[in-house]
């Protein structure tokens, strides 16, 4: 297994950008969006040994709360538990930030990921009704429109 590392934008070669760029977009096709949080966002990254980014996970923080923004695997590597090594790299970075919430925002459509997230420790919270419905393009997952995003999190407990 590789092991996770942890980057920023700047702190990627251009060619890591690149391919950074091509996984975002496989779970998030609207690059405005993306690029609202991606100066700012820690990036968890798995490459290979040719230092070819297999996966990544975007995660923003502020004081009380921390967000997977983005998380994508490179579909020649699907089904090998990179996605399940970098959601709990990231449960245990924002249980260290002293965070009150972690939280992933994914389609009401894409049921492998909603599964994946609640298997490692997200419970749900609630959905935000259509705010997929004025994407560019309708986004279709497993024969069904993403029209809702399904809010999940792991609330932490500190010692005060």
């Amino acid at each position: 297994m590789y092991p996770v590392q942890h980057r920023s934008w700047v702190g990627l070669s251009e060619q890591q950008q690149a391919q950074l760029k091509l996984l975002l977009l496989e779970a998030d096709p609207d690059w405005a969006q993306i690029s609202t949080y991606l100066g700012q966002a820690n990036i968890f990254v798995i490459v290979d040994e040719q230092d070819h980014l297999l996966a990544q996970l975007c995660l923003t923080q502020n004081d009380h709360e921390a967000e997977i923004q983005n998380l994508a695997v490179d579909q020649r590597m699907q089904g090998q538990g990179l996605a399940k090594v970098l959601i709990q790299s990231a449960i245990e970075y924002a249980a260290q930030l002293a965070v009150q919430n972690l939280w992933v925002k994914t389609g009401n459509s894409s049921l492998n990921q909603l599964g994946l997230y609640q298997k490692c420790g997200f419970r749900m919270s609630h959905i935000e009704r259509d705010a997929f419905k004025n994407y560019p393009e309708p986004i279709f997952e497993n024969g069904i429109r993403c029209l809702d995003q399904v809010v999940l999190s792991i609330e932490f407990k500190h010692p005060v």
